[in-house]
């Protein structure tokens, strides 16, 4: 829906955002709590089974030794709270931005035999989008099976000729929940977008996380670099997306036929989708793929994750909308001790976004939350860090619609050393930005204030 936004005049942003208002109903988040009883141990699945309850214990102890938190307990009450269990046995590399993210779907698409499978927001029709579908097109004419899930709304902009020529060349295109009804094969629903991000590769290697197939998140935000732009306007956009190798692959190849199959899009081409996986690292990962048809398990994860914390809770968030609960179990756990640090964006694409965020900066700040906004890049990545164990990284943002009306693909790490890892980034970006003080704060100009109350109003639509 925003993409859709982004692209239209002002008078057509407000006729959408009334239709919507008219033909749908507003839903609520799910009330999580997190003193929910729940087992002991959680649930491990690995490529022999679920391990028995001393196997999983025995293993988490060793794998969590140097955790700052009880992270055995936080991910019992996750399962409890989810219903989804862990997987062990992964190997999980963190990519930053667009370059480093393209390079590795391209060079892992390059060498595929069997099939690929992709999911996307938005895939336009610009210098990174001809690039990979042409490598798509190559890799089709070698007889590799090719299946392309792109949302009607992300790819409004794209012309039809550019999927057709996909099509022509015998990829299997599906065009999620069309904006006219008529061109529906599945259950339409207008305001429920397909907001994943997600590329499966031989059912062996995936990637996901906040990454479009577009030149625009292509562009680098200068994260790590020695250089810092002199020019203010030349910014990137910083994101984060993973590569996720080892049983792990399963749930996530399972998300996407899932969906094709939701939407009707028709027989999939023969290929082996789910071959055996061997282990292929140490990492201990959860899937959450959320849908508008059930409550958010992305949402009720973090909920729990924030309200267990013990140490840290450090969050980066590209569109920051949280409701009453997030903002309570955030001030709950600044008062409680917790050092709670959120990157919010200082340069954002989307300004009625930022405004309806910024209506909860007094609440958090006056609450002890520490807010930072990042000045030299648009900020695009959806991930948090807390007690440097537990970590999400995925296309969820913290609003109600990543909640309530999108279907979202999220995955949780429960590993210290990847903590580390992701905890440099986080610092990595702290030093790109700027502190929003309680002080400075309540002097913002009276302009800003209606803007945010007008941005308010609205929050639960954009």
């Amino acid at each position: 829906m925003r993409s859709l936004l982004r692209r239209l005049p002002s008078f057509a942003r407000v006729l959408v955002l009334c239709l919507c208002c008219c033909v749908v109903a507003c839903k609520s988040l799910p009330d999580v709590d997190p003193d929910a009883p729940a087992k002991a141990t959680p649930t491990i699945a690995t490529t022999k089974g679920a391990l028995a309850p001393k196997q999983a214990s025995a293993l988490v102890a060793k794998r969590w030794a140097n955790a700052s938190g009880d992270l055995k307990a936080l991910a019992a009450l996750e399962e409890q709270a989810t219903g989804v269990p862990l997987i062990a046995g992964n190997k999980v590399t963190l990519l930053f931005d667009g370059p480093a993210t393209m390079r590795e779907m391209m060079a892992a698409a390059k060498v595929a035999t069997s099939s690929i499978n992709l999911e996307t927001y938005i895939f336009d029709q610009d210098e990174i989008g001809n690039e990979f579908a042409d490598l798509l097109i190559e890799k089709r004419s070698q007889g590799v099976a090719v299946n392309v899930m792109v949302d009607a709304v992300g790819g409004i902009a794209t012309p039809s000729a550019f999927f057709d020529r996909m099509r022509q060349a015998g990829i299997q295109v599906l065009i999620f929940n069309p904006v006219n009804p008529a061109k529906a094969r599945g259950k339409w629903e207008l305001n429920n977008r397909n907001h994943r991000k997600l590329m499966v590769v031989d059912g062996k290697v995936a990637f996901t996380g906040g990454i479009n197939i577009s030149s625009t998140y292509a562009n680098s935000s200068l994260f790590r670099s020695r250089h810092k732009p002199d020019d203010g306007d030349k910014v990137g956009w910083r994101d984060t997306h993973v590569k996720i190798e080892g049983p792990a692959v399963a749930p996530l190849q399972w998300s996407f036929i899932d969906l094709w199959v939701q939407q009707e899009g028709g027989e999939l081409p023969q290929a082996e989708y789910f071959p055996k996986l061997a282990p292929a690292g140490d990492k201990i990962v959860r899937v959450l793929a959320s849908d508008p048809d059930h409550e958010s398990d992305i949402y009720k994860a973090l909920v729990v994750a924030i309200s267990e914390a013990k140490k840290s809770i450090h969050i980066t968030s590209a569109y920051f909308v949280p409701d009453q609960q997030i903002v309570d179990a955030l001030i709950g756990a600044a008062k409680r001790g917790v050092d709670v640090r959120l990157v919010l964006p200082g340069v954002s694409d989307h300004g009625l976004i930022r405004y309806a965020g910024q209506a909860f900066y007094n609440q958090l700040l006056a609450g002890g939350v520490r807010i930072f906004e990042l000045q030299i890049a648009v900020l695009h990545a959806k991930t948090a860090v807390i007690d440097g164990g537990w970590s999400t990284i995925g296309s969820a943002n913290i609003d109600r619609r990543s909640f309530i009306h999108n279907y979202e693909l999220n995955v949780v790490v429960i590993d210290p050393a990847f903590g580390t890892a992701m905890e440099s980034a986080f610092a990595e970006d702290l030093r790109d930005s700027k502190e929003v003080t309680l002080e400075r704060w309540r002097h913002r100009p009276w302009s800003d204030r209606i803007k945010e109350w007008m941005s308010r109003l609205g929050e639960y639509w954009i």
